[in-house]
């Protein structure tokens, strides 16, 4: 097999949560380019069906399926969803995730803590646990946390964020050693990305921050996410497990 081959996903089913936009939706088109059909979850089912209808305009199948991280039950309608009409997954892609603002640390209500953590940590470890042990059992698959640099340099306004994104590669190192040696677990680690979430930011303090604080002076662009989730979704990442791939403009 090629290099260029090895990135090759004919035939292959992925998983994509949060797939309806941002970063998802960049990784889900992309896995549809490279030949994988794909299933878009998300809260919106609206949203997911927009992101299907561009797949199938790429001459791939999708599904869209509503999906709410922090609801325990949630993880497995979206796993028999999947089987149900594909017979397999090969690809889960665990990228949902949400960090809501709060005044002061102080002010961090237990049903926010526990709403950020559900989202961003109970969620993935679920859908991970019941379509990771379904990937054993056929022969093989990879999975693809998406965590973030808040997780080891978590500013002031994301601590339970950055908490549960710790969580996250905690989660990525122990479930390599479960699903080994068959099935591949890795984390993408990324810095600022300016998505639709970015909208709601100063844009000017943005900047001045990130020429401040990122070697590459600037935020990342959405299309800048998906060589590495490529990379990990892959045949190109054959020997690579429990890794936590840093893609956040070179912090300094």
């Amino acid at each position: 097999m090629s290099a260029i081959d090895s990135f090759d996903m004919t035939g292959r089913v992925a998983v994509i949560t949060g797939g309806s936009r941002g970063l998802g939706r960049q990784m889900a088109l992309a896995f549809a380019q490279q030949g994988a059909d794909v299933v878009v979850a998300s809260r919106k089912l609206d949203n997911c069906a927009t992101v299907v209808d561009e797949i199938e305009g790429l001459g791939r199948r999708g599904l869209a399926v509503a999906y709410h991280a922090a609801d325990w039950g949630a993880a497995g309608d979206l796993a028999d969803a999947t089987y149900a009409e594909f017979g397999r997954c090969d690809v889960l892609v665990a990228n949902a995730g949400m960090s809501p603002l709060y005044p002061s640390v102080d002010a961090i209500s237990e049903e926010l803590y526990d709403k950020v953590m559900g989202v961003n940590l109970k969620g993935p470890f679920r859908l991970s646990a019941l379509i990771g042990t379904r990937m054993v059992e056929a022969g093989g698959g990879s999975i693809v946390f998406v965590s973030s640099i808040a997780s080891r340099r978590p500013s002031p306004r994301e601590l339970v964020y950055g908490a549960a994104k710790a969580g996250v590669n905690n989660l990525t190192s122990g479930l390599a050693r479960t699903f080994g040696p068959t099935v591949r677990v890795n984390c993408i680690v990324p810095g600022p990305f300016l998505t639709d979430i970015s909208d709601a930011w100063d844009m000017d303090e943005f900047e001045a921050s990130a020429r401040a604080g990122f070697a590459l002076e600037r935020g990342g662009r959405p299309e800048e996410i998906v060589g590495a989730a490529l990379y990990l979704a892959s045949d190109a990442s054959s020997y690579t497990t429990g890794a936590h791939i840093d893609i956040d403009g070179g912090p300094r």
